[in-house]
């Protein structure tokens, strides 16, 4: 059984598509246990493993063993999902990444905990990387993601092509159309999921949508996130609880912990339950959000220091050189 969640605008968009394809839209809900009326909010939550079987209901109806492929390939993420129009609004193909580890989880939560994509920088170009858990017991979504990130920057800017992709699972019977669609050479049974692009796709400019759009939306996004967050996980609950703190400086285990009405020691062992402490939560936290105010030019570089929460900025840039290998100034540019 997978761990996580999807937006309920994601399952309907799939739904939408099947049904254009001719599957008829109550039986392919019939099919996966879901009711139209836990589709009627888009950000609602929908458990991962019915959206699994709602994905593999609609291969089986169509009789399209390539649909999900084809959905990742034709439906841009900003037609379903607030994350795609952020995306739009970054400047550069690396700030829509930073935004994409950011936001995702909004779009499908794979509970990993730590940033699902990363870049690893090679002689040959970027390698970008998904991290998702246990993937090949669910591989359509690796094909969804990886038609949905190729295409859509092909949409941006149709000189950017992957060079290479290596996938973690078996070759389909349309591996064919997978490389057909996905645009490059693709190693099937490989040891991770990732693609290969040219260095300059890191700085290709997107700003699709004017820059103060960027700030409404991720405001909103940030709403949407405390409001999953506080439904799931205790880490997640902290986090909640921490955004809207960091700048106050009160911020102690202590104080997380009265608010959770819990006991600093359960606290600790909840979260040690999930893999991390109450001092990662926070540092990753910190992390993440001064990436998004530098990377965004939303706040100077003391102002940053700030707004999560270091009284001393050379403490804030010691902190951003173990995080980034990088200064604050350096990351602004």
């Amino acid at each position: 059984m997978l761990k996580g969640s999807v937006a309920a605008g994601v399952a309907m968009a799939l739904a939408d598509f099947a049904a254009a394809r001719g599957v008829a839209r109550g039986d392919l809900l019939a099919a996966a246990a879901i009711a139209a009326g836990e589709l009627a909010d888009r950000d609602a939550r929908l458990e991962i493993n019915r959206y699994v079987g709602l994905v593999r209901a609609a291969k089986q109806l169509s009789g399209d063993p390539a649909l999900p492929l084809r959905f990742g390939a034709e439906v841009d993420l900003s037609e379903l999902s607030i994350v795609g129009l952020i995306g739009l609004a970054a400047e550069t193909m690396a700030d829509a990444l930073v935004q994409l580890n950011r936001y995702g989880a909004l779009v499908v939560d794979v509970d990993l905990g730590s940033d699902r994509y990363c870049n690893e920088v090679a002689a040959d170009g970027i390698w970008m990387i998904d991290r998702r858990p246990d993937p090949n017991a669910f591989p359509e979504l690796t094909e969804i993601t990886f038609a949905r990130m190729l295409c859509g920057a092909r949409r941006i800017a149709p000189t950017l092509q992957a060079y290479e992709i290596q996938v973690t699972h078996a070759a389909p019977d349309h591996a064919a159309l997978c490389e057909d669609i996905l645009g490059a050479p693709v190693t099937f049974k490989a040891s991770r999921n990732a693609y290969r692009m040219d260095m300059s796709f890191v700085t290709h400019r997107v700003k699709k949508q004017p820059r103060y759009v960027f700030g409404i939306l991720t405001r909103h996004a940030d709403a949407l996130l405390a409001e999953m967050a506080s439904a799931t996980t205790i880490r997640g609950k902290v986090e909640g609880l921490l955004l809207p703190l960091l700048h106050t400086g009160e911020i102690g285990v202590d104080a997380m912990a009265d608010k959770l009405a819990m006991s600093r020691q359960t606290l600790y062992r909840r979260l040690k339950e999930e893999g991390c402490t109450f001092e990662q939560v926070l540092d990753d936290l910190r992390h993440r959000l001064a990436l998004d105010y530098l990377t965004a030019r939303k706040a100077s570089v003391n102002e940053t220091a700030y707004l999560v929460g270091f009284s001393d900025p050379a403490a804030f840039s010691r902190a951003f050189k173990r995080w980034t290998g990088k200064s604050p100034r350096e990351m602004r540019g």
